[in-house]
């Protein structure tokens, strides 16, 4: 077959030669040459052009520079056939003249051939009914060549250089033109024939030319390759950039309508509440009524009974007075000398102070004989309507009362006048009831002006004193030193002064919620007496910042609903024995919290930082911190080694209703909690998988993964399947995410105590 094939390029090459005319006797020798070159007269020359035109023209499609001219010249001709040639194509130095050898072709895929493949079988091809074996090649029809490669016929179209040139023309058996000086069998000038053979000097100036054609076409084919590789280049990024400014919108978007149902869903709380105590009111206001209206029906009784028992008397005094007057008349006539006048025996000083008490009816027997004409009484006192006595605690709530009522019942211990409309507390009024120990006066119109300088000061054992909703603007001063609890929320308290709470050592609790304090109006020394104070709350006032000057006793400080921005790092230096702060409803950012601000405070187990404005978890968490709530903000990362430095560890982490996504959690994130945490909180995020690092807590027992995107998860991302302790998740929570329950794997959940234990439905569909 090869040898056929080589004939066929010889055949075509003599057949050229005989056409170009003269020197025909030296072409066997000048063929064997190396060089390709004649030195004969005639044609020889001229069959060097066409060897050389012939192995140009097939290197335009082999690789490198001719490779892209070929692709140039292939928006002007057929389409590129689908191989390449590599190598060149020398002339043969032996066996026939004229004949070339092609070293080897390379299929490639990505485009298609001019001609049908023909499958073969063990490396042979089948064309037209002849067996080609493998690496065959033959001409099947002029500029077509093809060949036998693994089983399939691949074939290749000689593609011809661009010539810039006046004339040309193809010679006889070539398959692209070649140029020429003069218009060829010109008349005038019949020596320019091309037939006619020429010098070495012209053969190699025709070359040159050519070369240099060539050289600035592939230029041209390069520079025009290179402007269209930018021009898709350009395209490919401004297409990125447009898809990113796309995603980017859409999680814009996706960040709004989350705002957007956030302050709906807290609207809808906010009206829920207001709802809730509207209804409260109402149902308090109808219970207040009800009482009024069952007071009003006994009073209305008992003045009936009065009546009944005034007729009574009347009557019996008329039958009396009768009776006397019947006797007289009959004695009249025994009488002699003056009439004898009785009068009645003066009242003696008890008589007068302590009036005689009526004979209580059976109805009041059966009450117990204390509710007696409107008012009730025990033996020397009397209580206003409305009030109950039960052994030493008397109550007069909502009992409409105005002033402060006379007491005088010195064993009392408890006294609650919650929700009158008391404006007063005169001197002496609890003179009657000194053994007071704790006293309720919530809910009143006290106004600071209305309490007596030394009101409480006579009461020796109070130790729990309750103001709040009153119309209190300072604390009331000279109050006992045996107080341990006060309550002064809801007022209207425009600051704390140095002695505002002198002489109270012994105070525990201070509630001071709800007012109007601030960093400016609170002295720095006003906390100084109370050094036993255990529990302070300071919410709902407009503190910028951690009021200076807390006392070192302090246990507890609750300070939500502020305006706290910054917490610098000497604001708890003296309070080392701190185990709980609240810091809810502030506006704390993580860059505003200093380093040492609490790091080092050994008995701090519990942070409530919920809505605020963090975004990642804060660093320099106290060392001894237990319980630490973030739920509420914006936090869309956990940083690496954030917990690593606690000891022995954080127990209880809620980070529900953020932003935490697919990139959010960090293979180290939660380092140094795996042999403490007890229950992790990470719904409401936008957890597109489960978070690394859960499958090592060892001791976790609760687990909310709910109201997240999480689709899939991998057959360990919960479950350690190398851990074969027993199970110790005891509630896992995942409804409301994206997950197909029939792609979980059986020993996904094989660390749960029971499969009734986990949660996952309803799920989301999109």
């Amino acid at each position: 077959m090869d040898h056929w094939v080589l004939l066929s390029v010889s055949l075509l090459a003599y057949l050229y030669l005989e056409v170009a005319g003269a020197g025909a006797q030296d072409q066997r020798g000048l063929a064997g040459q190396g060089n390709g070159r004649r030195r004969g007269p005639g044609g020889a020359e001229h069959n060097q052009l066409q060897g050389v035109g012939l192995g140009r023209g097939k290197r335009r499609k082999a690789g490198g520079p001719g490779k892209g001219r070929a692709k140039g010249n292939n928006q002007r001709s057929k389409p590129p056939l689908g191989l390449t040639r590599l190598g060149s194509l020398p002339p043969n130095e032996g066996g026939d003249r004229g004949s070339i050898f092609i070293e080897s072709y390379k299929s490639v895929d990505e485009r298609q051939s001019n001609y049908n493949v023909i499958p073969g079988k063990k490396g042979q091809c089948v064309y037209q009914g002849i067996t080609m074996f493998e690496k065959a090649v033959w001409s099947p029809k002029p500029c077509v060549t093809c060949l036998c490669s693994g089983g399939e016929v691949v074939c290749d179209e000689i593609i011809c250089p661009h010539l810039r040139c006046h004339y040309s023309y193809t010679p006889t058996g070539e398959c692209c033109p070649v140029c020429m000086d003069t218009v060829p069998n010109d008349p005038v000038n019949p020596d320019l024939d091309p037939a006619v053979p020429r010098s070495q000097a012209e053969i190699e100036l025709l070359l040159k030319r050519e070369e240099e054609e060539h050289r600035e076409e592939e230029a041209r084919l390069l520079k025009k390759d290179a402007e269209k590789k930018r021009r898709k280049k350009q395209k490919k990024e401004e297409a990125e950039k447009q898809r990113s400014l796309q995603e980017e919108r859409r999680l814009q978007e996706e960040r709004r309508l989350q705002d957007e149902r956030r302050l709906q869903d807290e609207r809808r709380r906010e009206e829920e509440r207001l709802q809730m105590e509207k209804e409260e009111a109402e149902k308090r206001q109808e219970e207040a009524e009800v009482a009024m209206k069952e007071q009003e029906r006994k009073l209305e009784k008992e003045r009936r009974r009065h009546e009944d028992d005034l007729k009574e008397k009347l009557r019996e005094l008329e039958e009396e007075e009768e009776e006397r007057e019947q006797e007289e008349e009959d004695v009249e006539w025994l009488l002699r000398g003056d009439v004898f006048q009785i009068f009645p025996e003066e009242p003696t000083e008890e008589d007068l102070l302590t009036p005689p008490l009526a004979e209580p009816t059976e109805e009041q027997e059966e009450d117990g004989g204390e509710d007696w004409g409107g008012v009730v009484r025990r033996p020397g006192n009397t209580l206003p309507l409305g009030c109950d006595i039960s052994d030493v605690i008397v109550t007069c709530e909502n009992a409409q009362l105005t002033n402060f009522p006379p007491l005088n019942i010195p064993e009392l211990k408890s006294l609650s006048l919650e929700g009158n409309a008391i404006t007063t507390i005169p001197m002496g009024a609890f003179n009657g009831i000194p053994n007071l120990e704790w006293i309720n006066l919530s809910k009143n119109k006290l106004v600071t002006s209305g309490i007596a300088p030394r009101a409480f000061k006579g009461l020796k054992f109070l130790s729990r004193l309750f103001l709040d909703n009153n119309l209190l603007e300072l604390v009331p001063t000279d109050l006992p030193s045996t107080l341990q609890e006060l309550k002064i929320n809801e007022n209207h308290l425009k600051g704390i002064e140095e002695n505002s709470f002198q002489g109270l050592s012994s105070l525990l609790i201070l509630e001071l919620e709800g007012n109007v304090l601030n960093e400016g109006n609170v002295d720095h020394q006003a906390f100084s007496p109370l050094s036993q104070l255990s529990y302070l709350r300071l919410g709902r006032n407009h503190f910028r910042t951690v009021p200076q000057g807390l006392p070192p006793s302090l246990l507890e400080v609750y300070l939500e609903n502020n305006l706290i921005e910054e917490i610098s790092d000497c604001v708890f230096n003296q309070t080392t024995n701190l185990n709980v702060i609240s810091l809810r409803h502030n506006r704390l950012e993580e860059s505003m919290i200093a380093p040492l601000a609490w790091i080092n405070h050994k008995n701090l187990e519990s942070i409530d930082l919920s809505y605020n404005r963090l975004y990642l978890v804060p660093s320099y968490l106290p060392r001894a911190l237990v319980h630490l709530v973030l739920v509420g903000n914006q936090i869309e990362r956990i940083p690496g080694f954030v917990f690593a430095h606690m000891v022995p560890g954080i127990e209880y982490l809620y980070l529900s209703h953020n932003k935490l996504d697919g990139e959010g959690v960090e293979p180290e994130s939660f380092l140094g909690t795996y042999t403490s945490m007890t229950e992790l909180c990470l719904d409401h995020n936008l957890l597109v998988t489960v978070p690394p690092g859960i499958n090592q807590m060892s001791t976790l027992h609760f687990l909310h993964l709910n109201n997240n995107k999480i689709r899939t998860f991998a057959e360990d991302a919960i479950c350690d399947p190398e851990n074969i302790e027993d199970s110790h998740i005891v509630m896992l929570r995942l409804e409301n995410n994206l997950i197909d329950p029939r792609k979980i794997s059986p020993t996904a959940f094989s660390c749960v105590r029971s499969y009734s234990s986990v949660v996952l439905k309803p799920q989301r569909t999109k």
